[in-house]
């Protein structure tokens, strides 16, 4: 009798509880919620992965507006990506990467605080939405036609995201470490900005991913199972071939490591942030600036590089990288900027990483040289 009333009580709780969701690979059409997608559930007031949806991190993460990012990868079974030394994975048609986009909650409701573009995320990529705000899920899905971009928008309650083709603002108050209070608006793309940072070469215009790079990937992840390389544990979970050891994959510095030297700081975060624009095939490809992590210093990388067609952009700066002078530098003026026809990158953020301007103005100084 007890074994029975036991067995009543679990199928009643079971039937109570949300169903974990089952991931879905839509071929052509777009959801209207984000969760049918099924890469992501709600359950016990957590935001959680799918069976088979893989968490994963970047050395540096492109900066939004002091946004932690909780990103994802999953491939339906028997799909596997191929490796490639210098450009993005080469991922299998039905390949779905989800990036959320959230804030920690500041003490002040109604606020949030910084974050450092990473995930607070625990060991299984659940997140306590309790601590957090929910502000958007980007979805990268391919397609036999190629890659699609479409951006979701979560809403107040934290229970459903909403596809949001023409994009949307949010207004945030941001508040700083020494309690300092910044509103702004906190900028969702529309499915066609999507493609200024995630169509990396201007000749095709096709949509692609960004962060999925080995030189991104090599570090460790805190998995359930315990610490691992990233490459190594896409490879185990049959996610991933042909890819070296880590000790022979590329590697970027993360940018905020005091270990690591200011050179590969420096080029990590200018990677992050400007290389998918500005490389040799990209939408940035006209200005002749190209911060590719592996450019040697000289003109390319912009040291006394007069400006392309940068108009109000150069605030009267005459070189691109002035060495030893970061004020007279067109590169840290633009960064240093939140107008829209003097800003860069030219979306994406709507406020100012003091940080990452301290660190590219740390990097200038150091160079040796002028341009007399």
């Amino acid at each position: 009798m007890l074994h029975r009333l036991i067995l009543l009580v679990a199928v009643a709780l079971a039937a109570c509880s949300p169903a974990a969701p089952t991931p879905q690979y839509h071929a052509s059409d777009n959801p209207q919620r984000l969760s049918d997608w099924g890469q992501l559930g709600l359950a016990g007031g957590e935001l959680r992965l799918a069976d088979g949806v893989v968490p994963y991190d970047l050395n540096t993460p492109l900066f939004t507006d002091y946004a932690l990012k909780l990103r994802t990868i999953w491939m339906p079974d028997g799909q596997t990506a191929t490796y490639r030394e210098g450009e993005v994975l080469d991922f299998p048609v039905g390949t779905v990467i989800t990036k959320t986009f959230y804030y920690p909650l500041a003490d002040t409701p109604g606020q949030v605080a910084r974050g450092d573009g990473h995930s607070l995320t625990r060991a299984d990529g659940s997140l306590d939405l309790s601590q957090v705000r929910l502000i958007e899920t980007r979805v990268l899905v391919h397609r036999e036609t190629g890659w699609a971009a479409l951006p979701y928008r979560w809403n107040a309650e934290q229970s459903e995201a909403t596809l949001h083709r023409y994009g949307d603002v949010v207004p945030l108050t941001l508040v700083d470490t020494d309690g300092a209070q910044t509103p702004f608006n906190y900028v969702m793309p529309n499915v066609n900005q999507c493609a200024s940072c995630h169509a990396p070469d201007s000749n095709t215009r096709l949509i692609s991913p960004i962060g999925p790079k080995p030189r991104h990937l090599n570090r460790d992840f805190a998995y359930p199972e315990g610490s691992q390389n990233q490459l190594e544990h896409l490879v185990e979970v049959g996610y991933l071939t042909g890819a070296p050891a880590p000790a022979d994959a590329p590697r970027n510095a993360d940018w905020s490591d005091p270990m690591a030297s200011l050179e590969d700081r420096a080029r990590a975060y200018l990677d992050a942030n400007c290389s998918h624009c500005h490389s040799p095939v990209g939408p940035a490809d006209t200005s002749g600036l190209n911060l590719e992590p592996d450019i040697a210093h000289g003109p390319a990388l912009g040291l006394c590089k007069l400006p392309i067609a940068a108009g109000s952009g150069t605030g009267d700066r005459r070189y691109d990288i002035v060495p030893g002078a970061p004020d007279q530098s067109i590169l840290l003026f633009r960064m240093d900027n939140v107008e829209p026809d003097q800003m860069m990158p030219e979306v994406g953020r709507s406020t100012i990483h003091t940080e990452g301007i301290a660190l590219i103005r740390a990097w200038i100084e150091s160079l040796p040289g002028d341009c007399g």
